[in-house]
């Protein structure tokens, strides 16, 4: 494991996340009610930055581009891209699929993620 260390705990507010990039590789830190999460940055549908995303209850993300949900737990897919009308098209050739997921560790305040993907 390759944890690298990304933050101090109090720069994350529950309910928000920060960006990080590590050697090229740009990694999302959610920071939730039960603890920190690491996802890949980009939603998997067309690659839309999910930092703007919305954080919903049931620890999901919304990509702010087509609406695809994410567990922010595990990375599965929740809900996949379902705006504008006519999404549906491109959906057939862009299957669901889930989010790289990153282990998190917290130790004397400090956040670190392993930077190898988990899932």
């Amino acid at each position: 494991m390759t944890y690298v260390e990304i933050c101090d705990e109090s720069e994350i507010a529950v309910g928000s996340s920060k960006l990080f990039q590590h050697e090229g590789e740009k990694i999302l830190l959610f920071r939730l009610e039960d603890g920190f999460f690491a996802t890949q940055s980009n939603c998997t549908h067309l690659f839309a930055p999910l930092k703007n995303g919305k954080i919903l209850e049931g620890c999901r993300v919304r990509c702010p581009f087509h609406r695809a949900e994410f567990d922010i737990r595990t990375g599965e897919v929740s809900k996949w891209a379902n705006f504008p009308r006519g999404i549906e098209l491109v959906n057939t050739i862009r299957k669901e699929k889930a989010l790289k997921t990153y282990a998190v560790l917290v130790e004397g305040g400090k956040v670190k993620v392993d930077v190898a993907p988990a899932g």
